[in-house]
Parts: C-alpha cells; sequence; structure tokens
C-alpha cells in the first residue's frame, strides 16, 4: 500500500512540512504496511504526526486513545486547522451533549472523519462499542501509552482493558506511542497490548539543548522569584504537588510584579482553561501548576521548567523537564531538592495496596538517586531509560560544569559486589549496604548476616557513602536492579570481568543536600551587614529611650538583622521583613528607612536582586479568624480546638501577629487564668526589668515555682500589644 505514496508530498499537502522528523518516516511506511508498531519517542519529537498522516492518507477511519480531554481537544483543533471540513477529527468523550455525539456519529459513518479521539473509559462503553463495529477502522493508536503500566508515571487501570475491546469491536494494526518508558515499561505495554511482535522505533532519549540543575531546597520562592526577575519576559512552568502550593506560590509571584497564573484540576473549567490560553497567547509568562498541566501543550519557546517539589518518578521528571525548549533553543531545569519532600510523598503511599507502594517506593528511590547524584544528570536519566551516554562531560548539567572531586572507586566496588554475590543475589540496595557498614537491623538480624565475616567490612565510610558506589556501579554496568523482584541487586557480567580484573575507576561522593540545609538554618543568612546592623540597633536603643518602651517592642533583632540583608528603603518595603507588618512599619518605620537610605547611599551597596521577597498581604487565613474569635471574646482554649492545634501553637500564632504590629486584646482570658498580683508583676517586669523579650529570661526572674510559661506568655502578648502597637 505504502509504495504507490509519495509520503513526503502527503506531508506538504497536508501539513505544509518538507521533511520528516527523525524516524518518522519508516513508522508512517510501517503502520501504512498494516503492521503492529511502537514508539517510543521523546516529547517535542514529532509523535502526533506518525498516527495523524497515515489516518489522513488511510481509507476508514483512526481510532486514538488519548487520555485527556484537554489533549483530545488540543488534538482535534490542530487537526481541523489542516483541513478544510471540520468532520475530518472529533472526539467522543465525556463533555459531548447528544446532539454533539449524533453529529460525531454522522460524519463518521459519512466517512468524513480520518481520526476519532476516544478516552478509554468511553471506548469500553455498550453502546461505543456497538457503533464502532459498524465502522471501517484503519488502525488503532494508543496514545501517552505508558499509562498502561503500574510502572509508568500516569498509571491508568482503564488502559489494561483496550486489547480486548480492540478484539471485540474488530481487529486492526496498533501503534502504541509514548515519550517516556523505562524498557521494563516498554515491555509491560507491548505485552498488555498483544504486539510483542510490533516494530519498535526508539529515538534518542537525550534532550542536548536542556541544562538540568538541582538545588538543596531553601528560600526556595525567594530563590525562584531571583531567577524569573532575572529572565523577564520568558516563558517558564513551575510544577507543585499540592493546589494549596500552586494557589500560594502563584499569588506571591504576582505580588512581586512576576506575571504568573495558576493551573491545577480544583480550578473551574473555564478559568483553568482561560489560564492556559493566557499562557499559550503570552499574556502571561509564568504557569504555576499540577502536573495536570502540559500534557500535550505544545508551546515550543517554554524557556524554564521549574520543579518546586520533587516528582514522584524519574519518568514524570523526563516529561515535565521535555516541555522545555521544544523549538531546540535554550531550556533550563531547575529542581528543588529536599529528602523532607520524598518522606511526605512516601507517607501519602501509605494505605494504598502493598504492591503499589513497592513501586512507588522504587520509583521514589531513583528520583532520589538522580537528585542526590553528582556524576553527569545526563548519563543518569539516559542510563534510566536504558540508553548509554558516552560523553565524559555533556557541558549542560550542574554536575559537569561545578565537578565534585573524585576518588579511586575500584577497592569499594570489588568490596561492593563481592557482598552482593556473597548474599546470593537475593537483597535490595539498603540491605546490602547494611551489612557493608555493620548496621544490625532486625532484618539483617533475622537473616543472620550480622554473623558473617563481612558483616561490617566497609564501615569506615557511611550510608551515603556505599548509596554513590551502588548508584555508579549500576551506571557502569557492573550492576543491574531486578525490578519485577522490588529491585534486588544483581552482578553482571561486566561486574564478574571486573572482579576477576579490578582496574582503576574514579568515582564522585554523592550531594549532601540535607546537611546543606541543616547549616543554612543554623547559620542564618550570611550576608548580614554588620555595620549597618549596629547603626540600626543604636537607632532602635535611642527611639526606645525617647518613647520609654524596651527596644525590643519596636523591633525584634531578627527583624533588625534582615534589614540589614535586605536594605529595605521604603515603608513598603520596610512592611515585608519578617516581624514588621504594616503596623509597626508605619508606627516606627519612617527613621529606620531613612536611615538605611543614607547607609545604602553613602556605601554605594548594590541592594540584592532578591531583595525582600514581598509576601501575600494577610496570608494566613488562620491568622484573621484567630484575631476575629478573640474580638468576639472566645476562650483561647476553645479557639486551639477548633483550629485544631494545640495551646501552645496558638500562642505562637498570637504571638506573631502582635510582633507584627497588630494589636488583639486578651484580657477577657488572662483575667480568667491568671490573677491579678501575678498579671501586674508579669506586666511590670517587661514594662520595666527586661533587657529582651526572652521567656526563659524573664521566668529565671520571676521565679520558675510562682509562674508558668503559659501565664507570662500571655501577659507577654498584653503587654507587646498595649505599648506596642
Amino acid at each position: 500500500m505504502a509504495k504507490h505514496i509519495d509520503l513526503n508530498n502527503q506531508l506538504k499537502h497536508y501539513f505544509g512540512f518538507d521533511t520528516f522528523k527523525g524516524n518518522q518516516k519508516e513508522i508512517i511506511e510501517n503502520v501504512l504496511k498494516g503492521n503492529d508498531t511502537f514508539v517510543l519517542m521523546p516529547t517535542g519529537g514529532g509523535k502526533s504526526l506518525c498516527y495523524q498522516l497515515p489516518a489522513l492518507i488511510s481509507p476508514g477511519t483512526a481510532i486514538v486513545i488519548s487520555p485527556l480531554i484537554a489533549l483530545m481537544k488540543n488534538q482535534v483543533d490542530a487537526m481541523r486547522n489542516f483541513s478544510e471540513d471540520d468532520g475530518i477529527a472529533h472526539f467522543l468523550n465525556s463533555s459531548l451533549t447528544k446532539a454533539a455525539i449524533a453529529k460525531v456519529k454522522e460524519d463518521i459513518l459519512d466517512g468524513k472523519t480520518k481520526l476519532l479521539y476516544v478516552a478509554p473509559e468511553s471506548l469500553t462503553k455498550e453502546e461505543n462499542i456497538a457503533f464502532l463495529k459498524q465502522v471501517q477502522i484503519s488502525f488503532y493508536a494508543v496514545d501517552e501509552a505508558h499509562c498502561i503500566s503500574e510502572w509508568g508515571h500516569d498509571f491508568r487501570p482503564e488502559y489494561r482493558r483496550i486489547r480486548p475491546i480492540i478484539n471485540e469491536i474488530g481487529s486492526a494494526p496498533v501503534i502504541a506511542l509514548t515519550a517516556t518508558a523505562t524498557p521494563k515499561v516498554q515491555h509491560d505495554i507491548q505485552k498488555s497490548l498483544g504486539m510483542l511482535n510490533a516494530m519498535v522505533f526508539k529515538s534518542s532519549f537525550n534532550r542536548p539543548n536542556l541544562y538540568y540543575e538541582v538545588r538543596p531546597k531553601m528560600h526556595a520562592s525567594k530563590e525562584i522569584i531571583k531567577i524569573l526577575k532575572n529572565n523577564p519576559g520568558k516563558s517558564a512552568i513551575i510544577y507543585c504537588l499540592s493546589r494549596k502550593k500552586v494557589e500560594e506560590l502563584a499569588e506571591t509571584l504576582q505580588v512581586n510584579g512576576i506575571k504568573a497564573l495558576p493551573y491545577h484540576a480544583g480550578m473551574d473549567a473555564s478559568t483553568r482553561a482561560g489560564n492556559q490560553d493566557k499562557f499559550l497567547m503570552e499574556s502571561a509568562d509564568v504557569i504555576v501548576a499540577t502536573i495536570a498541566f502540559g500534557m500535550g501543550i505544545d508551546k515550543p519557546d517554554v524557556r524554564m521548567v521549574i520543579h518546586y517539589d520533587i516528582p514522584k518518578s524519574l519518568e514524570g521528571y523526563y516529561q515535565e523537564t521535555g516541555r522545555a525548549g521544544r523549538d531546540g533553543g535554550e531550556g533550563r531545569c531547575i529542581t528543588f531538592y529536599s529528602y523532607k519532600d520524598i518522606q511526605k510523598l512516601e507517607k501519602f503511599m501509605q494505605g494504598k495496596p502493598l504492591a503499589e507502594q513497592e513501586i512507588g517506593k522504587q520509583l521514589l528511590l531513583e528520583t532520589v538517586a538522580f537528585a542526590e547524584s553528582s556524576v553527569c544528570r545526563r548519563k543518569v536519566l539516559l542510563h534510566y531509560f536504558g540508553e548509554k551516554y558516552n560523553e565524559e562531560n555533556c557541558d549542560t548539567c550542574d554536575n559537569c560544569v561545578n565537578p565534585k572531586p573524585q576518588f579511586d572507586g575500584q577497592e569499594s566496588i570489588v568490596k561492593l559486589l563481592k557482598i552482593i554475590l556473597e548474599l546470593k543475589e537475593k537483597f535490595k540496595a539498603d540491605h546490602v549496604i547494611n551489612v557493608l557498614i555493620g548496621n544490625t537491623t532486625s532484618a539483617v538480624k533475622s537473616y543472620k548476616h550480622n554473623e558473617l565475616n563481612i558483616f561490617g567490612s566497609g564501615d569506615e565510610e557511611d550510608d551515603k557513602y556505599w548509596n554513590a558506589v551502588v548508584r555508579q556501579s549500576l551506571v557502569q554496568g557492573f550492576l543491574y536492579k531486578e525490578i519485577e523482584n522490588y529491585g534486588l541487586l544483581k552482578v553482571t557480567e561486566k561486574g564478574q570481568d571486573y572482579l576477576k580484573n579490578p582496574k582503576t575507576i574514579m568515582l564522585t561522593k554523592d550531594h549532601d543536600y540535607d546537611s546543606i540545609e541543616e547549616e543554612s538554618a543554623t547559620v542564618g543568612t550570611a550576608a548580614i551587614d554588620n555595620q549597618l546592623f549596629s547603626i540600626l540597633k543604636d537607632l532602635r536603643k535611642k527611639l526606645s529611650k525617647k518613647l520609654n518602651l524596651p527596644p525590643f517592642v519596636i523591633f525584634q533583632d531578627p527583624s533588625l538583622e534582615a534589614m540589614a540583608t535586605y536594605y529595605p528603603i521604603s515603608i513598603e518595603e520596610l512592611q515585608n521583613i519578617p516581624g514588621v507588618g504594616t503596623g509597626k512599619a508605619n508606627r516606627f518605620g519612617k527613621e529606620f528607612v531613612k536611615l538605611i537610605n543614607q547607609h545604602v547611599e553613602e556605601n554605594e551597596i548594590d541592594r540584592p536582586m532578591d531583595m525582600v521577597v514581598k509576601s501575600v498581604a494577610n496570608k494566613s487565613k488562620l491568622k484573621i479568624s484567630i484575631i476575629q474569635s478573640i474580638d468576639r471574646k472566645m476562650p483561647l482554649e476553645d479557639i486551639a480546638n477548633s483550629k485544631g492545634i494545640e495551646m501552645n501553637e496558638l500562642l505562637k500564632e498570637i504571638e506573631s501577629i502582635v510582633y507584627s504590629g497588630t494589636r488583639v486584646n486578651i484580657d477577657y482570658h488572662i483575667d480568667q487564668v491568671i490573677d491579678n498580683e501575678h498579671r501586674d508583676d508579669i506586666f511590670l517586669y517587661f514594662k520595666e526589668d527586661a533587657e529582651t523579650d526572652d521567656i526563659s529570661a524573664a521566668l529565671e526572674e520571676l521565679g520558675e515555682d510562682e509562674y508558668s510559661e503559659e501565664d507570662v506568655r500571655m501577659v507577654r502578648i498584653k503587654f507587646l500589644s498595649e505599648v506596642g502597637n
């Protein structure tokens, strides 16, 4: 059939292109010959054309099975642009009215429709099966075919039913297409669709124009604002895992003058579609989204894909980052990583069936390995998809641009391979490492592995070190993970040969992002201007004498430190300093910003690009509702219970409200729980004796036996509110 057709002419005629990309032509020829075809092609490689063109030039209608309504609508609109007749492409799904469904069926029976897009759920409906039995079907195309596999990143159980339904409607060739599939997922797809003999066309997964970078997740919102401000007008997608975070981050970006919009499945359909269109039409530069966004969105000039949260799997990561630089131009992929996020994701899995939890955990472990590895990111990513990357330095990932020092890993690799063999290749990495470092876990004990003479033979290094050795041995091809069996480590033939003839192999230690986070948390901000800090303290002292107020009532030390780091030079900027707020900024701020401005000018200071990030006004609904409850004179215990928080947390919230300059009156509560004499003693202490607002100093002075911490905190709130606000 393909012989009589000049495909280049047809391509020009229907789509206006002169040449095919990659192996599109071979794929189309294979489909036209009536063969089952499996296409593995990265995002932006031109997958859709592989079934659209053969559908247009074959007799009958091609059935395209696709997972998302938005995706179908996109594709149908695109196809109609290439044709004069809207009937050329249709979709059948739950969003259509009865009249619309009747029109679709009429066009198909009239032979006008070349492509019919259906969701797998629609395909399984009895009335649709009965209808399609009357139709001449040219072939079936299964798009986003990774949805078939539990090991894929977007498993849909209904995809498993596609083959039986194809058999019921009537057999025709099948073309399955996906942009991400590991060898395991590929086999799963072919098996489930009954196409193990299909011709497989696999394009390289390497996207040379993408720059991959992983950063520790510290001050991530501020970092993102800095990145976007340094790249004005460039298109960016930011992925978050929760809808709440999407809303918060989009709002924070807007407040900071960035044209950003949110997108997630919880928004009403018209707002969501409107936001997507604004992004495509470039009236918004940034879309903040859950992973629901981007499937089939063909925006070629997305310059940045930022992951605020690490994705659940490397397939997900690859597909989402693949939305950057589809035109071959610049594409920066920046991910913020914290192991705490991984633990959160593991928590979400609890309660799911065990097999699903096990699969989810293994997919997460691969993500951790990618993030923490200091090996070329391209190497790790392509290895995951069963592809070898032989370059020594890709030059377009953070690990190659800033390489970590290397060490000779020969001895460690030999030790590791020997232990795996001694444990009969029946254990996962964590167990092997526990035996290596001499960690007597319950599993190690139950197998009596703590009695082996190899137990603890690698205890000169920690588990992080050995994890790096395992990961790099996998990439080197000395080991492989038996995925079906929950990731058991096995030694390959290449590994066996290495044991017989070991030689120098340079390895690198993994990144330790957690210790960077901890350091940052303890050190605080490093860029504090000590000269300005001491000038601000002097000003505070002067004001405190003039107003007859303790210095801490005016501004606390952490607020002065932040001022000496970010140099706010207007009342508006000052309001965004932690612990300041509108009330305090207006009451005490004038002299502070004047002094900071003078300091900046005299010393010709370049204020940092990440100037104070404006937070969303009254961001916390909790705080507003606490203030309203106090206004209604609700007992504090009842407020805490109604908010589902402990008393200690409630006091923290109220403290943060008064420290930022808002007045609250909790006298009604204090009068009931503290006797007048105690109350006056504490109040007087803060007014006349206290050099600091520290609670432990207050308890020491007042006597811990007589005064409780809770009482002192409540009276301190009263004091700050009345005297400071």
